[in-house]
């Protein structure tokens, strides 16, 4: 544990530089985006002075770093608030949204997965392999512009974006969830039909137990191991790429956020933006490696 826990701060390091060079190298600058381009000079020396641009890029990144270690991410240069508030305000509303995709993926992928793999090379199974082939192939930004007018604007069901009402959810995770489930139903399935050709699996049949006694009492309980740590990597992925969808239903989360102050050229918050993704993933694969662990004896000596 205390190992995994200090190899995380070279990967944040690595997080931090790599987007800190990248943001400086995408072409624009935030005092042009402020102050216009009709400025006068003198306006744009005392701007950069006053937020710290003036300094070289090694300074800059230094003086980050000693502002992060005391825990002060800043403040956003377009509007002056501290970037911790911004993040308190916008996080939530991430977490709410890839729990719910969660949600959703393992309700309709892993019953789908089970279901094929028990009708393994029939009818079923073909039709739901051929169900989860084409969810995998849809990009959120195609499946959510479809999901919005089918059930906002044709039916009108549903509101078309925002945050106003308790539905508003649905769509955007309807959107990542569908996703979610196309690669939980594969999964589902393998697992479940390489269980299914085990000894243990064949010696319990042989016993005289029923067929729905090896399924749940043994193949399943086997199968769905491997799930776990699927659906934890489903669910950093979640967190970190929920960028499209939450900018397509203005869902006012860390991806909007992200691709606002991105836009903006707004250096701190974008910075932020990135950190808290990458904390957030990194964390979640530690908490499922952990749960794996812990579901999977023979696995608890592994380095």
């Amino acid at each position: 544990m205390i190992k995994r826990l200090m190899a995380l701060f070279p990967v944040l390091f690595g997080v931090l530089l790599i987007t800190f060079a990248l943001l400086h190298l995408v072409p624009g600058d935030p005092v042009d985006v402020m102050l216009g381009e009709s400025a006068s000079q003198a306006d744009r020396t005392v701007l950069r002075e006053t937020l710290g641009l003036n300094q070289t890029l090694p300074e800059q990144f230094a003086h980050y770093l000693q502002q992060l270690l005391q825990g002060d991410l800043g403040l956003s240069i377009q509007t002056r608030t501290p970037i911790t508030q911004l993040l308190i305000q916008a996080y939530p509303a991430t977490l709410a949204l890839a729990a719910t995709a969660l949600i959703i993926g393992v309700l309709v992928g892993v019953p789908l997965g089970i279901a094929s793999a028990l009708k393994a090379g029939g009818w079923l199974d073909i039709l739901v392999t051929l169900f989860s082939i084409r969810l995998a192939a849809m990009p959120a930004f195609w499946l959510g512009p479809v999901l919005m007018l089918i059930f906002a604007i044709w039916l009108g069901w549903l509101p078309v974006s925002g945050m106003d009402s308790p539905v508003a959810i649905i769509l955007p995770a309807l959107t990542l969830g569908l996703g979610l489930s196309a690669i939980l139903t594969r999964m589902t399935r393998i697992s479940l039909l390489e269980v299914l050709n085990e000894d243990y699996i064949r010696t319990a049949r042989a016993k005289g137990l029923s067929e729905q006694a090896v399924m749940f009492k043994h193949a399943l309980r086997a199968a769905l191991l491997p799930l776990v740590t699927i659906i934890g990597l489903q669910m950093g992925s979640l967190l970190a790429g929920a960028v499209i969808t939450e900018t397509i239903f203005s869902w006012d989360g860390i991806g909007k956020l992200l691709v606002e102050s991105i836009e903006k050229r707004d250096y701190p918050v974008t910075q932020a933006c990135v950190l808290v993704v990458s904390l957030s993933y990194v964390l979640v694969n530690l908490c499922t490696d952990l749960l794996y662990r812990w579901l999977d004896p023979r696995t608890r000596g592994a380095g």
